[in-house]
């Protein structure tokens, strides 16, 4: 992690007003902070509630407790940590600090991530925190202004950006994956072992309980969850979409009996210790939720099952036959705007540039990526602060890469209409292709994979050097 010096704040300059404190907002608010600009960062919680947040802290993690992989070398989401870590990122130094088990993903403890996060953001000196709900845009008065309030933008204020843009909102649903009590699960018939027995941060290779299906058991256990209530959905509602990469496993289950098979239950990787020369025919992966180990969540598996159908139905998965949940699966609704049309290539809101737009509320999708906003707009806004013009980042990077994606990419036809713009967490295939690919390693011949990998590991490195030049550049230019 680069580690910026904080600057004390000119008292006379007007603060910048941040909407939101969930991972976006949090960062954002910060990155402004450590460069000098005073903050007035606001959060409706505790004082409104929301369907799925449990506490009044900053950044609460209401899904998965995991930021997914930490490998800079092959996978995108590993390279926007790192490039995260170049900037200082209070997200990632506290997730590194309350860290779990996970095999080669980065896991944390959600509840005292959340707790150390609002912890540091009380006591920076040039924060300031409001609570209570903003109901509509911020005024042009207000000066510079940050929206990162999320998935769940309060109805007062999502009516005002629809006024503002013109645009009528686009809404889909993400489902909330259930947490089992560790202590209830039947290790006689799960193991513990990371697909690939892969040793990631804080891993050791075992981090995940596993628990096998044969044929039987997963014909059965599809046809309980295809059988299954689920939640209703309010008339207004019924017509959303599904984001694709949060599906809930009843719904993939409908498009086909073995899409579980070929996604959260695939048996790849793995071997049963206790009859290592039979293959499961489908396994169910756990994650540790939380410092203690005391809770493990299951890992791709978010629901809108009613809650005693889910008891029945999770039931029915080997080792998980007597499990206690901690807490059930759920649904709510996520929000987005049509930012190709509506934001420039700063994320300024074109109608209102006083206003910028960070996290999910852009159209991207997953905690980092929320946060790798947040932290842009803080950049262009620390810059604007300064009287500085300030590039976006180079789409080689992961954060140009992922920034290029909000702001142009399926811009709809000559009519305006919104396209295919959809949520899109950050990968390989939003970085421009690198030049040339070596066709050998070693004098051994590049085929396939290993050429996809090599492949991989270029752009990964191309990125992390390209963007720790935009940001060295972007600390001198804020600091200005």
């Amino acid at each position: 992690m680069r580690h910026m010096p904080v600057m004390t704040s000119d008292t006379s300059q007007s603060p910048v007003h941040v909407v939101g404190g969930g991972l976006a907002g949090s960062e954002a608010a910060w990155q402004l902070a450590q460069r000098g600009v005073p903050v007035c960062l606001h959060e409706m919680r505790p004082q409104t509630v929301t369907p799925v947040h449990k506490t009044g802290d900053f950044a609460e993690l209401v899904c998965s407790n995991s930021f997914r992989s930490d490998d800079a070398e092959n996978n995108a989401v590993g390279v926007l940590h790192a490039e995260m870590r170049q900037a200082g990122s209070l997200i990632m130094a506290m997730a590194d600090a309350h860290q779990v088990p996970a095999g080669g993903a980065l896991a944390v403890d959600r509840d005292g991530f959340s707790a150390a996060v609002t912890d540091k953001l009380n006591a920076h000196p040039n924060v300031t925190v409001e609570i209570g709900e903003i109901d509509s845009l911020p005024p042009a008065d207000w000066g510079l202004s940050i929206i990162a309030t999320g998935p769940l933008t309060g109805s007062g204020l999502a009516a005002s950006i629809a006024q503002t843009t013109g645009e009528s909102e686009l809404a889909f649903f993400d489902a909330i994956a259930p947490i089992v009590h560790r202590e209830t699960i039947d290790m006689d018939i799960a193991w513990l072992q990371s697909r690939y027995d892969k040793v990631g941060p804080g891993g050791s290779g075992a981090d995940y309980i596993n628990c096998p299906m044969d044929r039987d058991q997963y014909d059965a256990f599809i046809d309980a969850l295809l059988a299954a209530e689920t939640m209703d959905f309010r008339d207004w509602e019924k017509d959303t979409p599904y984001f694709e990469g949060c599906l809930p496993i009843e719904v993939m289950a409908a498009r086909g009996r073995e899409t579980l098979r070929h996604g959260p239950m695939k048996p790849v990787g793995l071997t049963n210790p206790r009859d290592p020369e039979t293959k499961s025919h489908a396994i169910v992966q756990l994650r540790q939720d939380n410092a203690l180990g005391t809770l493990y969540n299951l890992v791709g598996f978010q629901t809108k099952m009613k809650y005693g159908e889910q008891i029945r139905v999770l039931r029915m998965i080997p080792g998980l036959q007597e499990a206690e949940f901690a807490r059930l699966g759920g649904i709510h609704r996520n929000t987005f705007i049509n930012s190709p049309k509506l934001l420039d290539a700063t994320l300024r809101l074109k109608a209102a540039p006083h206003l910028r737009f960070a996290g999910q509320m852009t159209g991207c999708e997953g905690y980092v990526e929320s946060a790798a906003i947040g932290l842009l707009t803080a950049c262009f806004t620390a810059a604007d602060m300064a009287g500085a013009a300030l590039a976006p980042p180079p789409q080689t990077t992961a954060h140009g890469a992922l920034l290029a994606h909000i702001t142009g990419g399926h811009l709809g036809d000559d009519a305006g209409k919104r396209g295919t713009f959809q949520p899109m967490n950050v990968n390989f295939g939003l970085f421009p292709p690198v030049e040339s690919v070596p066709t050998h390693i070693d004098g051994k011949r590049l085929k396939g994979k290993e050429k996809t990998w090599a492949k991989k590991r270029q752009m990964a490195s191309r990125a992390l050097h390209d963007f720790g030049d935009w940001i060295s550049g972007t600390g001198r230019r804020a600091a200005a």
